[in-house]
């Protein structure tokens, strides 16, 4: 039997709440599951104690029988220490696309102009000023 360690689903529309659960990997995401190991919930903020709650012995335990947890769940355990961080390949999602890179990088020649035309002026009276004494 292939053990996963994962998240069901629970809460009502928009507004989820998650139970960490031992389940065979065959079983659907929501359905019937072994254990149940923690509890998720990803409204609450980032720095909150009961953001994520785990029953780090019995989670101990499944992953010694051969569990394998979800990449969410071992986002958990690696931030408990339970698990050593994984190298995660960093897709460029985040990137803007080519036109917005190019929007941008007409926005930043324009404030570099302006900033040249702006500080050209101001050093002419200095020199002038200079040249005077």
């Amino acid at each position: 039997m292939a053990m996963k360690i994962r998240l069901a689903r629970g809460g009502s529309k928009k507004r989820p709440f998650y139970r960490v659960v031992a389940t065979d990997s065959r079983m659907p995401r929501d359905g019937r599951f072994i254990e149940k190991l923690g509890t998720y919930n990803p409204l609450l903020p980032k720095d909150s104690e009961e953001r994520v709650k785990l029953d780090m012995e019995r989670v101990q335990y499944w992953l010694d029988q051969g569990a394998q947890p979800s990449d969410r769940v071992s986002r958990f355990l690696e931030a408990a220490g339970v698990l050593e961080k994984k190298e995660r390949a960093n897709l460029k999602k985040g990137e803007p696309g080519k036109k917005a890179q190019e929007r941008l990088q007409e926005k930043a020649d324009k404030a570099a102009a302006a900033a040249e035309a702006a500080a050209a002026p101001a050093e002419e009276p200095a020199e002038e000023a200079a040249s005077e004494e």
